[in-house]
């Protein structure tokens, strides 16, 4: 079972944020942390950039983890992205076909927005970061906010993007990596 260290995010403890929660009390699903810590950097993106600062990881690319926090630093808060089922779904249909197959990657192109229409879904914006090798929800989001061997840092850019509205996310296994995550996300909707 995996804990959640942002429970500030949830507007009905927002006023109890500063007691000390007990961790079997306030327990998430991977899936709904991942959306909670994604949420919390599009919001603070410069206190993200200190916690990065402060806890580097040995074994992080240094340039791609420096540009980052420089990133950080200058990135506007955002507001949070609304979790969607619909599109969660989509994303876990994705995870469920990797965990079978083995592969990797975003899939076919024009699969997505497949996936997202046989879900009820017309975006006209869509994007989809996949996270390998991560167990918490922080591990996931700092991977895919540093971004490391991704030169377009695309997956930087999907998080902190004003277009999306709602995004969908869906983690479990992987034969090679052990556990995934798939991050759906749309924007400019159409009402169907």
């Amino acid at each position: 079972m995996l804990f959640f260290r942002r429970e500030a995010w949830f507007p009905a403890l927002a006023g109890l944020a500063c007691f000390t929660f007990t961790p079997a009390a306030h327990a998430l699903s991977l899936d709904d942390a991942v959306l909670a810590e994604l949420n919390y950097a599009r919001a603070h993106p410069a206190e993200y950039a200190r916690e990065l600062r402060r806890d580097p990881d040995a074994s992080e690319d240094r340039a791609a983890l420096e540009e980052a926090i420089d990133f950080l630093e200058r990135q506007r808060p955002l507001g949070p992205l609304e979790g969607d089922r619909r599109i969660a779904t989509a994303a876990r249909q994705h995870s469920r076909a990797q965990a079978a197959s083995g592969s990797v990657g975003h899939g076919s192109a024009g699969g997505l927005g497949r996936r997202l229409q046989e879900n009820g879904v017309w975006a006209g914006l869509s994007a989809e970061n996949i996270s390998y090798g991560n167990d918490t929800a922080t591990g996931v989001i700092r991977q895919l906010i540093i971004d490391s061997g991704v030169p377009s840092r695309g997956h930087r850019r999907n998080i902190f993007s004003a277009s999306y509205q709602l995004a969908g996310v869906a983690c479990g296994p992987h034969p090679t990596y052990d556990v995934m995550c798939v991050i759906d996300f749309a924007g400019a909707l159409a009402q169907r």
